[in-house]
C-alpha cells in the first residue's frame, strides 16, 4: 500500500500578508507545495489530500490541484474551528483555529494507509521524501505499539536571515529514536552559534549542528483514534484558552513519553527553505532556481 501524502494549508499566512500556498516560486509558476507533491510521488506517495478553508476552496483548487489531474489522485479536507468532539462547542469570541493536530485530524476519514504530514509552504528536498517514503513502506508493525517518524534538518539549515523563527530542537537517542522536542520561539543565528532570544538578557545557546522538527511527519493510521481520544483531554484543558493551539509534536510527545508509540528521527542534509516572512521569497526563488540549473527539477514541474 503506498503511502499518502497530507498538506496543512488551511494556514493565515498573517505574517506573511496573503495566501502564500498558492502563491509562486519557481521558473513556471511553481508554488512551494508543488515541489513537494513532485518530490512525494518520484518517492511513491500514491495519494494527496489537501486540509484546506472552505473559504479559498475555489481559488486553491483552481490554482493548485487542478495542476496534478492525471498524475496523483487528490483529495480535500477542511480544517473547520466548528469541528469538535460532542459535547465541546467554540467559545465566544474565539476566530484562531485549533493548530496543526486539529488540522490533521480533518483527514480521518480520508486517510486509511501510512501517511507524511508537511506544511504547505515549507520547501523540504528531494531526500527528504525519499526517506520518510521508505520509512513509510514498512511502518505498519505487529507489536502493537505505534511507529512514527521525524525528519530532522540541520538548524542551520532553517534559519531566516529576516527575522526569528520558532523551532522545535529534538532530543535524539544514540539509536536515533525521538526523546522529546523543546519548543523554541525566537531563534536567530549569532555567529557560529544560534540563541534563543526568548527572554531578553539571557540568550539560550543552540548549536547550529543541532537537529530541528520542521513539521515533516510520518505517521500509520492508528494517529487518529489516539487524536481522537486526546482531543478532549486536551480541550478540557486549553479549550477556554483565546489563542490556545493542538500541536502535533505535543500528541507525539505525550504518546512517546507513555511508551505507546516510538518516533525514529530521519536525519537529512537537505535544505529546507520557508517562507515565513515576504522578504524570504527572492530567497527561496533563488535557491530553487539553482536547484532546477543543476538538474534537481525540471523548468516546469506539471
Amino acid at each position: 500500500m503506498k503511502p499518502t501524502l497530507v498538506v496543512l494549508a488551511a494556514g493565515m499566512g498573517s505574517r506573511y500578508g496573503g495566501l502564500k500556498q498558492v502563491d509562486p516560486v519557481g521558473p513556471s509558476g511553481e508554488a512551494i507545495l508543488d515541489y513537494s507533491v513532485y518530490d512525494a510521488v518520484r518517492a511513491g506517495f500514491g495519494k494527496v489530500v489537501f486540509i484546506i478553508r472552505r473559504d479559498f476552496e475555489k481559488e486553491f483548487k483552481e490554482k493548485i490541484g487542478a495542476k496534478y489531474e492525471g498524475i496523483v489522485p487528490v483529495d480535500y479536507c477542511y480544517q473547520d474551528i466548528n469541528d469538535l468532539p460532542e459535547p465541546w462547542r467554540v467559545p465566544e469570541g474565539r476566530s484562531k483555529p485549533w493548530g496543526t493536530a486539529h488540522a490533521t485530524r480533518a483527514a480521518r476519514n480520508v486517510v486509511a494507509e501510512p501517511f507524511a504530514v508537511i506544511n504547505a509552504d515549507d520547501f523540504y528536498g528531494r531526500d527528504a521524501f525519499a526517506r520518510l517514503g521508505a520509512f513509510l513502506a514498512g511502518a505498519e508493525a505487529a507489536d502493537g505499539k505505534l511507529h512514527f517518524a521525524m525528519v530532522g534538518y540541520r538548524l542551520e539549515l532553517t534559519l531566516s536571515e529576516n527575522g526569528s523563527v520558532a523551532r522545535g530542537i529534538c532530543d535524539v537517542t544514540p539509536e536515533g529514536m525521538l526523546r522529546g522536542v523543546t519548543e523554541m520561539t525566537k531563534l536567530v543565528k549569532a555567529g557560529d552559534i544560534a540563541e534563543n532570544r526568548e527572554v531578553e538578557g539571557a540568550p539560550v545557546k543552540v548549536p547550529l549542528d543541532a537537529r530541528v522538527s520542521m513539521n515533516l511527519w510520518g505517521f500509520t493510521p492508528g494517529l487518529f483514534k489516539e487524536l481522537e481520544k486526546r482531543f478532549p483531554q486536551w480541550l478540557a484543558v486549553n479549550g477556554a484558552k483565546e489563542k490556545s493551539e493542538w500541536y502535533i509534536p505535543f500528541v507525539v510527545d505525550e504518546l512517546v513519553k507513555e511508551g505507546l508509540a516510538d518516533c525514529r528521527v530521519l536525519p537529512t542534509e537537505s535544505s529546507w527553505f520557508g517562507v515565513t516572512y515576504r522578504e524570504d521569497k527572492p530567497f527561496v526563488t533563488a535557491e530553487i532556481g539553482k536547484l532546477v540549473e543543476a538538474g534537481e527539477y525540471p523548468r516546469k514541474l506539471f
